[in-house]
């Protein structure tokens, strides 16, 4: 018999199945940014799927109503959680004007957006792990009430941001979580090959704070870990890292072949535990997903990812005045 993991973490049965909700909305707009893109429609997609467990139990457990992310690219469903809509993710998929992140200026999987107090990332990986850190350090000077997430791959964890982001995070005892999301490869570069110890999370103690690893294949297991780790946070006691052991379903991105570095077993092996799957499976063993209630939340998604790509394919693209916008300092109603 099926154990109730939620419950006794305070999860209801309404936010578990919130939970599947967004995962799968997650997956089936990544999954439609693959055909788009196959048919030419846009021009690159770098994939969540496999990894929404670990994005979704992570951003549940925060408060996105004053906490502040730093996500990095594959993480559509921290973003979905923290307001970003299929529209918004459609619109930047397709380059668009309305883009919220950067009017249509930036590749997909650039988030930013002010409201939602998602911090702008840039293209060369893990700076935004000092962005995170800096504004943990704003809210200890200033003694606001918010703390900051930050994600990033396990390739990333070998730039120097990270280190520095996270020694400076220790040293000053900031609010501020640090996610590796371990998808085994670095674009072709296996695990066991960027990283000499066992985890990542064993590298915390070099920082002096605490480093857990967990399933990220299991959003259940992923809520306990941050909910934990934001909890401490929040009372003073400081940074935490945590390392999400997923598997990356897609290749790296629209561009690569995962063909020539994994094996058809490798491939079919981390298939077979698709978290997707498995939660669904979880939530109808407790009689929490009903078939019918499961056709219903699929159709409802899907009409949402339909109309988000309808609007977004026709809406128009940024006037080409715009490639200077925000770049140079305006002066006189013109550019400087």
């Amino acid at each position: 018999m099926t154990k109730n993991r939620h419950d006794e973490l305070g999860l209801t049965n309404e936010d578990v199945l919130k939970m599947f909700e967004t995962m799968l909305m997650a997956r089936r707009i990544d999954e439609r940014m693959w055909l788009l893109n196959r048919a030419g429609k846009i021009p690159f997609v770098i994939s969540c799927q496999g990894q929404e467990a670990a994005q979704v139990g992570a951003a549940y457990a925060l408060d996105n109503t004053k906490d502040y992310i730093a996500p990095y690219y594959r993480d559509m469903g921290v973003v979905l959680h923290f307001g970003m809509t299929p529209r918004d993710l459609m619109l930047s998929a397709f380059a668009k004007a309305e883009d919220p992140n950067s009017g249509g200026r930036q590749m997909p999987g650039h988030f930013g957006q002010k409201k939602n107090r998602i911090l702008t990332g840039s293209s060369p990986v893990t700076t935004q792990l000092p962005h995170a850190v800096g504004v943990a350090l704003a809210a200890k000077i200033e003694k606001k009430d918010f703390i900051t997430f930050v994600t990033l791959g396990e390739g990333s964890s070998n730039q120097g941001d990270f280190h520095e982001g996270l020694n400076f995070a220790g040293v000053h005892q900031l609010p501020c979580i640090t996610m590796v999301e371990n998808n085994k490869y670095a674009i072709s570069v296996p695990f066991e090959r960027q990283v000499a110890s066992k985890n990542v999370a064993d590298r915390a103690i070099g920082y002096g704070m605490p480093g857990v690893t967990v399933d990220g294949k299991d959003p259940i297991e992923v809520y306990k870990v941050v909910k934990e780790a934001a909890d401490r946070a929040r009372s003073g006691g400081g940074p935490s890292l945590i390392e999400a052991v997923t598997y990356r379903l897609t290749a790296h991105s629209s561009d690569d072949d995962d063909r020539q570095y994994r094996t058809a077993e490798d491939i079919a092996e981390g298939k077979a535990l698709d978290p997707l799957i498995t939660f669904a499976k979880y939530l109808r063993d407790l009689d929490i997903l009903s078939t019918e209630l499961e056709k219903e939340i699929n159709e409802r998604v899907m009409k949402e990812v339909n109309e988000a790509t309808d609007y977004a394919e026709n809406a128009p693209y940024a006037a080409p005045e715009d490639a200077m916008k925000h770049v140079y300092a305006e002066k006189d109603g013109g550019n400087a």
